[in-house]
């Protein structure tokens, strides 16, 4: 029988760690063997696997109690269950949904949480509720993007982990000519009732985990959890638009469905595919500031252009405008230019663009326009700040 994989050494923490450190430690470890910086290094992507498949299990704390009561032996996500026990109890998290799915024959169930690794990024999967079919995970993973690429929409590679189902035993989590029986204590039910007075109380079968069916000889190449890690490779287009932290969502490519395991038969009807969400990373520009559907920029207007007036060149997001300047601008004044901001995502349209004036104040003079300076001081009549005294005189009596 296949030794039970420590994913507390895998990701290097003890196991009292803490959420926050078995996080930490997953990132490190999954910058350093990511695919993507290890490209044909067969060797990385094995490790990243296996990375992966431990943070999904320790990551999550219905998960993380069942290994440590010596569940999930089998590895994730097979309808098949566990080596010899025929169920993967982290599977089992959708609570009195599931159980009404259970015992009313329904395909759906309360989404459980789980984590793989995606993209540039952290992953995270939704497994769906155990009935006649399942439904593939969905699947989460960041994108990082250039300020270009957000704003004009682009195409992008991804690398996500994923699990699939084993192609040796096609799912069923049993060895090739054999197949898993109905649960004799349950009779594939996948639950047991107690009477407890006036009520009855139904709970995960204490044979099959809830499973319905017992694997005596599991599949060698899955260890009988129907499913094997690896990782998906696409292209994805980002929509134009984009913002540090949108959700984009891909029906339908998440991982596979699953189907029960079928006694006596040799594959099962799988369930529909899970969703893959991508959340976006954007880097900052060095011109222009994103809030919220529109853009900020910060325009420097030299003195004589803010008493005078001036028609000045300010940047946009496919070139330049020339934009009017009143005489008499302060220092914090806005303009705006309607309809040059980037996409709209939530409407129609695009945003606009904010340009803020603020005066460029030299730090130092030369002698001529320190000359310039005193006559202008000398032209320019009255104190601007008398009125704060008179102020300041009135509030006092």
């Amino acid at each position: 029988m296949p030794e039970r994989p420590d994913y507390y050494k895998i990701l290097g923490v003890g196991k009292n760690a803490s959420d926050e450190e078995i996080k930490k430690a997953y990132r490190k470890l999954a910058r350093k063997y990511h695919p993507d910086t290890n490209q044909g290094d067969k060797k990385a992507e094995e490790r990243f696997k296996e990375i992966s498949q431990a943070h999904d299990v320790l990551a999550d704390p219905d998960k993380r109690k069942a290994y440590d009561r010596g569940g999930l032996f089998g590895g994730l996500g097979g309808m098949g269950g566990a080596a010899g026990g025929g169920f993967d109890p982290g599977a089992f998290t959708g609570g009195f949904s599931d159980i009404l799915s259970n015992l009313f024959g329904g395909g759906g169930g309360a989404p459980g949480t789980g984590g793989a690794a995606g993209g540039r990024g952290s992953a995270r999967g939704t497994r769906g509720g155990r009935g006649p079919v399942q439904r593939g995970r969905d699947l989460e993973t960041e994108v990082s993007l250039t300020f270009d690429q957000a704003v004009n929409g682009a195409q992008v590679p991804l690398a996500v982990p994923t699990s699939q189902p084993c192609p040796i035993c096609r799912g069923s989590g049993a060895k090739p000519g054999t197949s898993p029986r109905v649960c004799p204590v349950c009779n594939g039910r996948g639950l047991e009732s107690q009477s407890q007075g006036i009520f009855s109380m139904s709970q995960p079968c204490s044979n099959c985990h809830g499973s319905g069916t017992v694997i005596d000889e599991p599949c060698a190449t899955c260890n009988g959890s129907g499913a094997q890690r690896s990782v998906k490779r696409m292209r994805v287009n980002i929509p134009a638009g984009v913002k540090h932290g949108s959700r984009i969502r891909l029906a339908g490519k998440g991982e596979p469905g699953f189907g029960p395991a079928q006694p006596g038969g040799t594959g099962s009807e799988a369930g529909p595919a899970g969703d893959l969400y991508v959340i976006t990373r954007v880097a900052e520009s060095s011109v222009f500031k994103r809030n919220g559907d529109n853009l900020e920029v910060e325009v420097p207007l030299t003195i004589p252009e803010a008493l005078q007036g001036a028609v000045i060149e300010v940047p946009t997001l496919k070139g330049s405008k020339s934009l009017r300047v009143p005489a008499g601008t302060k220092h914090g004044t806005v303009q705006r230019l309607r309809g040059e901001g980037p996409a709209r995502l939530s409407a129609k349209g695009n945003g606009d663009i904010h340009y803020r004036f603020v005066l460029d104040v030299p730090s130092s003079l030369s002698p001529e326009q320190s000359e310039a300076v005193d006559r202008l001081s000398k032209v320019m009549n009255g104190n601007p700040r008398e009125r704060l005294f008179a102020a300041a005189a009135g509030e006092a009596k």
